[in-house]
């Protein structure tokens, strides 16, 4: 019997999809950050679900009640790429027989405390026992189908731009995995990056009150594969002409013989956003992303085509279309 392919996150959604009946004329494209359904007269209700598994996603290091809170954050940080403000989450929870009173206290401030930075409420879920910890949190918000960022909306000539820099979470994950070393400032961010991330959400509803905004992605595969996720969407290419490199990175990437590059683009987990603009409402939007506190980086352009280049030095190099996925054993 011929062994079969081995397969990915993006594969199984993709033989799953072919097997369902899709419901028709659904405003957001299906695989898009977040998922809706009309409600009426021009509004939508938006929803999301994400789940966090302890083997895989909560590394050495990461308490419980900060594992509970990544996992509301893991789905605010897509709400914030559409511009939509959460109301109301639902959890379910897989629950191993081994957890204590005390682990079950962490998880629980855990996910009113992420719940709660953002406005919103948990009003009820599920609990089973499994044999390993699962925390899946679904969110509910509404929002007017005309002021949804989507993923397809890019054109060249377009900015592209990032609600922050990169590279900090993929550097902390190797130190909490493999032990790397770094001076004990650099490490506290950078490992502190992993431990506690947060959601861009006050920049993403800033953004889609602008206007300006033309394509939008939230980065946690990874910069170089939300690059390609609007890409591929949006039938554009990118030159990328600056690396938004994290200031501890380049030191720790110099310390362990590590490129910063490979750390900029192909980590993962980040939580920033990843935009396309219309060039003569850059100053608006970055003006309204600063008033909430953030920043607005511009690190290139759209383009025709479809390659995703980055040019530094006066030469170019292919930004490969990789980052984190679920069931690879290539994965970065």
């Amino acid at each position: 019997m011929k062994k079969d392919e081995e397969l990915g996150e993006r594969k199984i959604i993709e033989i799953i999809q072919s097997r369902l009946k899709l419901m028709p004329k659904t405003p957001v494209p299906f695989g898009d950050d977040v998922s809706a359904c009309s409600i009426g007269r021009g509004s939508l209700a938006v929803l999301k679900t994400d789940m966090l598994v302890d083997k895989t996603d909560i590394p050495s290091g990461m308490s419980l009640r900060q594992a509970a809170r990544k996992a509301v954050i893991m789905n605010v940080s897509d709400f914030a790429a559409k511009g939509v403000k959460p109301t109301a989450m639902l959890i379910s929870l897989g629950l191993p027989r081994n957890l204590t009173r005390k682990d079950i206290e962490q998880i629980g401030d855990g996910l009113n405390e992420g719940a709660r930075e953002h406005g919103a409420y948990i009003i009820g879920g599920d609990t089973g026992e499994s044999s390993d910890l699962v925390i899946s949190v679904s969110l509910f918000g509404l929002a007017r189908k005309s002021a949804l960022m989507l993923r397809s909306g890019a054109r060249p000539g377009d900015l592209v731009a990032v609600t922050g820099s990169f590279g900090k979470t993929a550097a902390g994950l190797r130190i909490l995995l493999h032990g790397l070393k770094a001076r004990a400032s650099v490490r506290s961010k950078l490992v502190g990056s992993v431990l506690m991330p947060w959601a861009r959400l006050k920049e993403g509803l800033a953004l889609g009150r602008t206007k300006a905004v033309t394509a939008s992605i939230d980065s946690s595969d990874g910069l170089a594969w939300s690059l390609h996720e609007i890409a591929r969407s949006s039938s554009v290419g990118f030159l990328i002409d600056t690396v938004p490199e994290g200031k501890e990175v380049e030191e720790f990437a110099k310390m362990n013989e590590l490129d910063p590059i490979e750390l900029t683009f192909y980590g993962g987990e980040e939580y920033e956003l990843v935009v396309t603009l219309k060039p003569r409402f850059f100053g608006k939007a970055r003006k309204a992303v600063e008033r909430v506190g953030g920043e607005l980086l511009p690190i290139g352009r759209a383009t025709t085509g479809e390659a995703v280049l980055l040019r530094i030095g006066g030469k170019r190099r292919v930004i490969e279309p990789r980052g984190y996925e679920h069931f690879r054993s290539d994965k970065v």
